[in-house]
């Protein structure tokens, strides 16, 4: 796959194209392009690190809907390879933007569940580009009555802009199928880990993100609206969205500052789409130790646990 670069990774894309065209042309690499080679990888490092290291909101907002971003699937994939999905609400019909089912994760039985915007524009536009109607709401909670029915850790992967506000999706009740997510999480009598992966947008992301732990990957956000949309409403205009960027505070450093996220899960560097194995490993370490941590738990205090831990949510200091 073509490697989509964002505006400040130009500099990275130049010595990117420097080393294909060397390891391209030099079918039998001498000494000079040997070292030529090495001094290039040894800049790139430095180049990704200074950038990397100092980067804007808007920025990690941007690398959050990056194009060649891991999706929920790539994880599937690598984490969870006898995924068996399981589709359909039971009510009204299945919806793509949502992917669910049972799998296991290094030897254990696991329900995970996942917004899935697609990489092609075809399977953009069938997934509605990770835009969930309420019968991807009303799935999701299906799987996860199935998950506390057979007593299985339930994990979770946020990577959507929102819920679709279409005239259908509210007609069919898209904030009450929200709203019964909400709820259900909030008791369901099992473990519950919700990972930000990309995009975490608005009540679209909440309704997959009431978890005993919340961990963010280090590039991804999660916001009440995304900047652009903030933007329109205080300022009538697009153009501030790198405003209402540093405004709304939704990376993970801000968000675990706040209280909001357990934990912050370190990207390769260059990004997660730069690496997705070493992405993968990363990931699949934390979710080992929260899932050891969890289990440890007797249900009855991880369900006060978890009431606590959102009445926590929001408190004023001081008085």
């Amino acid at each position: 796959m073509a490697i989509y670069y964002l505006d400040f990774e130009k500099p990275i894309a130049e010595i990117d194209k420097k080393l294909e065209e060397l390891r391209a042309f030099s079918y039998h690499p001498d000494g000079k392009a040997i070292e030529e080679i090495a001094h290039l990888e040894k800049r790139l490092k430095k180049v990704q690190a200074r950038i990397f290291d100092n980067l804007t909101r808007w920025q990690k907002t941007q690398l959050s809907r990056h194009f060649n971003r891991p999706t929920f699937l790539d994880y599937v994939e690598r984490l969870f390879p006898d995924f068996i999905e399981l589709h359909g609400d039971r009510k009204f019909g299945d919806d793509s933007a949502i992917v669910g089912g049972l799998g296991t994760f290094r030897g254990e039985a696991v329900v995970v569940i996942g917004h899935q915007k697609g990489r092609t524009i075809k399977e953009k536009v069938a997934r509605n580009f990770g835009m969930p109607h309420p019968e991807g709401y009303r799935k999701t909670l299906r799987l996860m009555k199935l998950a506390e029915q057979f007593a299985k850790p339930l994990i979770t992967m946020i990577d959507t802009p929102g819920a679709y506000p279409g005239q259908g999706a509210e007609e069919r009740g898209q904030a009450e199928a929200i709203a019964e997510n909400l709820q259900a999480m909030a008791m369901l009598k099992v473990p519950i880990i919700s990972v930000v992966i990309g995009e975490g947008g608005s009540g679209g992301a909440l309704a997959l993100g009431v978890g005993d732990r919340i961990l963010m990957l280090e590039n991804a956000t999660y916001s009440v609206i995304s900047p652009e949309g903030c933007a329109a409403i205080l300022w009538k205009s697009e153009t501030e969205k790198e405003r209402a960027a540093e405004a709304l505070k939704g990376t993970a450093v801000d968000l675990q500052e706040l209280g909001v996220i357990d934990e912050i899960i370190p990207e390769p560097l260059g990004g997660a789409h730069r690496n997705v194995a070493g992405m993968t490993g990363i990931f699949a370490e934390s979710l080992t130790r929260h899932l050891n941590a969890l289990r440890e738990i007797p249900l009855k205090e991880l369900l006060e646990q978890r009431y606590a831990k959102y009445r926590r949510m929001g408190q004023i200091a001081g008085g």
